[in-house]
């Protein structure tokens, strides 16, 4: 293929492993890789056969019309050149050995296309994925909204389906892995081929096509296996009233879940805003959108400009919810040996909580932080209860742990008056995620109201351990004792002030005599000089001593 002038500079793009993750069957199937998964695929060139075989470093080169052995120089020119990949149709299972084995000396990773595919098709959703990891990359993290493939396999976790997303013209634009149960009518429309037209045509004489046109519902086909055809659920992408595509969801060994539907409206809602965005300049509106939100809610920046670029009313009350991965979280059983983490933990986590906070609140706006996510839900409607938000966000920390085994904290904020009011709902969201983490807030979902107490506390504590001169000397020298000599007198007089001075109860919390907790208190006031009398000194005991709380090796007095 002639490449007139000199070549262009090279983007940004994404990993091998993310293509396949994406792509994978029934389009594509890896042959080969000699350098690993990891190698970057910046763009996809199509290199006809009577072009002179050439590539550039990092392109995806799809060998058109060069089957089998033909295909040989392609991939030897790919090698030279430093291309990722290249894509080959086989005639016959055999032809994958010599062509891997080309593929490893010229040190090229080798895909082969299923023969049914449409190259033009291939080309379309493998650049698509391609462009939708350039945008992430480029925003700092991206949004999960901003890829349609990261979208469906989300959707597809949550429904416990087979997932396709289709433009107007029901061309596919992205879906979801899946393994060997899908029928004809997916497995043709992911290899850029129309379905069965029987079964197309019962879908118009049902009105099916009318209905995802018009309307924001969920439909649901039932299985016709005399079509070769099982159950299907379908809700049409919409911006207003205009038509953007299909969201599909295609049952496969096991009934959908129970919650399918809302889990399709949220989806649906997601999708609505990547297509609607691409339409325009799509990285720059992302990375503008991502920057508002983000300037918001750190209170760089005011509301008016976010409710302006969105259309927001920022005169009605909003709120912000925090979550974060519990420590032991880090979803060890949801990523697989061969995925990374950052891949299959923090992406999905932020696809998942995309969709259930769209399912709930249409406006919902979700903004990924180090290592915190933040949903912001702008315009509440009147009466809704922070108890209602409650339940969602406690359905949206259940779904991580059952689709993405990894634990959640999350901390709801509290309402603000209006939207300029999202900055202190953020702050009073991530002083509950503080004391999660520090272990003054046992619960796993809650707001600064519920836990109030237990906040001020950590934060006093933290004071206290940042500022060593606001502590009592003796309590310090009281508790380094215990840690030299193995004694639990520290342990003793905070079980018993905690007890109100009842010695039984303390007594009975330490597993140890009442007299011999009556001694400790006592040794304790001796050594330290302390008075337990004064309300001001148990106060400042009661605080100080909970700094090291931890029992000594020893039990000894």
């Amino acid at each position: 293929m002639p490449r007139p002038g000199p070549p262009p500079a090279p983007e940004e793009g994404i990993s091998l492993r993310q293509l396949l993750m994406s792509l994978g069957e029934p389009l594509v199937e890896l042959q080969a890789a000699p350098a690993g998964l990891d190698v970057e695929v910046r763009d996809v060139a199509i290199l006809d056969p009577e072009d002179p075989p050439q590539a550039l470093p990092g392109e995806l080169v799809l060998a058109i019309g060069a089957r089998g052995r033909a295909a040989l120089p392609a991939l030897r020119a790919a090698g030279a050149a430093g291309a990722a990949a290249v894509a080959v149709k086989l005639d016959a299972p055999g032809q994958a050995a010599p062509l891997s084995e080309a593929a490893a000396e010229a040190g090229v990773a080798l895909l082969s296309v299923r023969r049914e595919a449409r190259w033009e098709h291939l080309d379309a959703l493998a650049r698509a994925v391609i462009g939708s990891g350039r945008q992430e990359t480029g925003a700092g993290g991206g949004e999960a909204s901003g890829d349609l493939f990261s979208l469906a396999q989300t959707t597809a976790v949550l429904t416990g389906g087979i997932v396709s997303v289709e433009d107007t013209s029901s061309r596919v634009l992205a879906y979801s892995r899946s393994s060997d149960e899908v029928d004809d009518l997916r497995r043709l429309s992911i290899l850029g081929w129309q379905g069965p037209e029987p079964y197309l045509s019962k879908l118009r004489e049902w009105g099916v096509f009318q209905h995802l046109r018009t309307s924001g519902a969920v439909i649901a086909i039932e299985e016709h296996p005399e079509l070769g055809i099982r159950r299907r659920l379908a809700v049409g992408i919409r911006a207003g009233t205009q038509p953007l595509g299909t969201i599909w969801v295609q049952e496969g060994s096991r009934p959908l879940d129970p919650r399918s539907e809302q889990v399709l409206l949220g989806a649906a809602r997601v999708a609505a805003l990547h297509l609607v965005r691409r339409r325009r300049e799509v990285s720059a509106d992302l990375r503008l959108t991502q920057s508002l939100l983000a300037g918001l809610l750190d209170g760089s920046t005011g509301p008016q400009s976010l409710a302006t670029h969105l259309g927001l009313d920022a005169r009605r009350p909003a709120l912000v919810v925090g979550f974060a991965l519990h420590a032991d979280g880090a979803g060890a059983e949801a990523a697989g040996a061969d995925a990374s983490p950052v891949e299959l933990t923090r992406a999905e986590l932020t696809a998942l909580i995309s969709v259930h906070a769209a399912a709930r609140h249409h406006s919902a706006l979700v903004s990924p932080a180090e290592s915190r996510v933040y949903v912001l839900l702008p315009e509440l409607p009147a009466g809704l209860s922070p108890a209602t938000v409650r339940g969602w966000v406690v359905e949206i920390a259940e779904a991580a742990g059952r689709h993405l085994g990894v634990r959640l904290r999350a901390a709801v904020g509290p309402v603000a008056p209006h939207l300029g009011g999202a900055h202190g709902s953020r702050r009073e969201a991530d002083r509950v995620l503080a004391a999660m983490e520090r272990g003054t807030v046992g619960a796993a979902v809650a707001a600064l109201e519920e836990v109030r107490a237990e906040v001020v506390l950590g934060e006093v504590l933290d004071l206290l351990a940042e500022r060593p001169a606001m502590r009592d000397p003796r309590l310090s020298a009281l508790t380094a004792r215990d840690a030299r000599q193995g004694t639990r007198l520290a342990e003793s007089v905070l079980a018993y002030l905690d007890a109100f001075g009842d010695v039984r109860a303390a007594a009975e919390r330490l597993h140890v005599h009442p007299n011999t907790l009556r001694y400790r208190v006592r040794r304790a006031e001796e050594l330290a000089g302390l008075d337990l009398a004064s309300p001001q000194q148990r106060l400042l005991a009661m605080l100080q001593l909970r700094l090291d709380a931890a029992p000594g090796p020893g039990d000894g007095a």
